[in-house]
């Protein structure tokens, strides 16, 4: 009688799991069918992206093979939870300012860091910006990877029309479904790499509005303006499905500087390529921070950023990538104080602004601003 009640037990048990089982997967099938999980190129469009030289096998490739795991994938978990800096996230809000609008929209190049990888750069009367995340988190999961206390100082409502807004790759703390379904109706045009602009049809971007490019395209954007789309060592990927859009970076021209875009990089030769070939640059905006040695191939350390300014012949580094969410186990301003220690070292002028500031870059600090010590 008692090994009958332990089977009958055991069945109850198992039937309960089985449909406990069941009801999550319905509920995560249920919740990836939401818009902010974008859709997969198709069509026309991915008939252009199986064009690419950087299309194989199904997928987009980086120029260096690029595991993105340096060790095995249980190691790298053990790493994530049990070796992470307690100071991962600031104990009180860190220092922000204000943004002065009218002070930014009044100059001839002017530039305001919301945080992370979002920035607006004010250049020869046209508003840009680049890979706008104003939702508060970085993340699909509701209530994970939000912004640090402070760190918010705009939303999409406070922001200008946009002439050219630049979206370097698809993950969720560079291209974020809120803020741009916000913000389509004030685009003028929207550039990205191949595939990217699947998302963008799916959230209402009209495909005028959308100039979707390979690596090394070159775009007259008008008025003096000019883009070469460019390559960057990474990865892509929304939902279950990986590496089918193209990640990238861009140089921007304009009437009278010379830009680098960096998006998300790891340390490769394509730095020193792109400097030879489309170098020097006034002012390169690079990725610092959310690194890790299990992951070095896709994030460059902060001495590597320096390296990749000086391959780029860049005057002045703005290092982004900081400063916002927690995606990786060091310090929140290890990036900053690493970097800042390196770019003094090889006398590589480094601009450091609080997030709000807003920096004339004709008249722009050249060494480390040390505002993360207060």
């Amino acid at each position: 009688m008692t090994t009958r009640n332990n089977s009958n037990k055991w069945l109850r048990f198992l039937k309960r799991t089985i449909l406990g089982l069941t009801v999550l997967i319905a509920f995560i099938g249920l919740y990836m069918m939401h818009p902010q999980f974008g859709r997969r190129p198709s069509g026309e469009r991915l008939q252009r992206i199986q064009l690419s030289k950087q299309f194989k096998d199904g997928k987009f490739r980086n120029m260096s093979p690029t595991p993105q795991l340096t060790q095995p994938w249980t190691v790298a978990l053990y790493d994530y939870f049990f070796k992470r800096s307690d100071e991962t996230s600031p104990k009180h809000a860190i220092p922000t300012m204000s943004i002065d609008w009218t002070k930014l929209l009044s100059q001839s190049h002017g530039l305001v860091w919301f945080g992370h990888s979002s920035y607006f750069l004010r250049l020869d009367g046209k508003n840009i910006l680049v890979d706008p995340v104003f939702s508060g988190s970085a993340s699909p999961i509701p209530g994970s990877v939000k912004a640090f206390k402070g760190a918010d100082v705009s939303t999409a409502a406070d922001l200008p029309p946009i002439d050219f807004l630049f979206i370097s790759h698809d993950h969720y703390d560079h291209m974020d479904y809120k803020t741009l379904k916000a913000l389509q109706p004030r685009v003028g045009k929207v550039i990205v790499g191949l595939g990217v602009g699947s998302h963008l049809e799916y959230w209402g971007y009209r495909p005028e509005q959308i100039i979707e490019k390979d690596w090394w395209d070159q775009v007259d954007l008008g008025d003096g303006f000019q883009v070469t789309v460019t390559p960057a060592r990474h990865f892509t990927g929304r939902s279950i499905f990986t590496a089918n859009t193209l990640w990238a970076s861009y140089v921007l021209q304009t009437p009278s500087l010379k830009l680098y875009l960096g998006g998300d990089s790891g340390y490769d030769s394509h730095f020193k390529e792109i400097g030879n070939q489309l170098g020097p640059f006034d002012l390169a905006i690079l990725e610092n921070g959310q690194y890790d040695l299990s992951w070095k191939h896709i994030h460059m350390m902060p001495e590597e950023v320096v390296q990749a300014a000086h391959d780029l012949k860049a005057t002045l580094l703005f290092p982004v990538h900081s400063s916002k969410f927690v995606l990786a186990n060091h310090a929140w301003n290890e990036p900053l104080e690493r970097i800042s220690t390196e770019a003094t070292k090889q006398q590589q002028p480094l601009l450091t602004p609080i997030i709000g500031q807003v920096i004339n870059l004709d008249q722009a600090p050249t060494g480390p601003s040390h505002w993360w010590r207060k």
